[in-house]
C-alpha cells in the first residue's frame, strides 16, 4: 500500500517539474542607456603623444588615461589619471612643463582646467603651485581663483588670485603674502606696485606711536 502511494507522489512531483519547464522563460535584460554622456568617442591608455597647432608641434602630452568625449556639453578631453604636459618653442626646445592629478580640456573653448597638485616650471626657473589653474589658449593667459604659490629666483609670492600671460613673464598676484625686494615696492610697472591696496598694505612701513606729554 505504501508502495502504491509512493508511485503517486513520484508522478505528482514529475508533473510539477514538467509544468514548470513549459512556462515561458523571462529574459533578464538591463535597462536601456539613454544618457549618451557615458559614451566616449575614444579612450586611450599609456599616452605619450605630440600635438601641433597650425602645423607646428607645440605640446607633448603624457598620461595614463586619455578620454575624448564629444557628446558632453561642452565637449572635452578628460585626464583623470594625471597629466604631464610639455610646451615647445618654434625650435622645438622645451619652454615649460605642467603636471597635475586631473585635467580637462574643453576643445571647443580651447580652455584647460587643471586640478589637484598643479605644478609648473618655466624656462626662467619660475615655479608655480596650486590646487586649480585655468589656461585660456584663445586669450593666451593663465589664471586661478584659489590659493597659489609663485617662486622665482628673486622672490616668493602667495595669494588667492593669480593671472599671467602664457609664458608667465608678466603676472599678477592679489591678496598676497611673502618675501619682496625693494624694487617690488618702489619700482614702476611691477607686480606689487600696481597691485590693489590690500597687497600694498602688507608691505607699508609701520608707524611707531608717539606719546604726548601733558603739562
Amino acid at each position: 500500500m505504501a508502495l502504491k502511494y509512493s508511485k503517486y507522489i513520484l508522478l505528482w512531483i514529475v508533473g510539477i517539474v514538467l509544468m514548470a519547464s513549459c512556462e515561458e522563460q523571462k529574459e533578464h535584460t538591463a535597462p536601456a542607456v539613454h544618457d549618451r554622456d557615458s559614451a566616449s568617442m575614444m579612450i586611450s591608455y599609456g599616452v605619450n603623444t605630440l600635438i601641433s597647432d597650425s602645423g607646428v608641434i607645440k605640446y607633448r602630452i603624457v598620461s595614463e588615461r586619455w578620454e575624448v568625449n564629444t557628446v558632453r556639453n561642452p565637449s572635452r578631453w578628460i585626464f583623470e589619471k594625471g597629466l604631464f604636459f610639455e610646451q615647445f618653442d618654434e625650435k622645438f626646445h622645451v619652454q615649460s612643463y605642467i603636471q597635475c592629478d586631473t585635467a580637462y580640456y574643453y576643445d571647443q573653448k580651447r580652455l584647460w582646467e587643471l586640478r589637484s597638485r598643479v605644478s609648473i616650471l618655466t624656462k626662467d626657473g619660475l615655479r608655480f603651485t596650486s590646487q586649480q589653474l585655468f589656461w585660456d589658449e584663445s586669450n593666451h593667459e593663465l589664471y586661478s581663483f584659489v590659493p597659489s604659490k609663485l617662486v622665482t629666483p628673486d622672490r616668493t609670492l602667495e595669494g588667492t588670485y593669480f593671472r599671467s600671460d602664457e609664458r608667465m613673464t608678466k603676472y599678477t598676484v592679489s591678496n598676497s603674502k611673502g618675501s619682496f625686494e625693494k624694487a617690488d615696492i618702489a619700482g614702476s610697472g611691477d607686480t606689487i606696485a600696481s597691485a590693489p591696496d590690500t597687497v600694498k598694505a602688507a608691505v607699508r612701513p609701520q608707524v611707531r606711536p608717539t606719546r604726548k606729554i601733558r603739562r
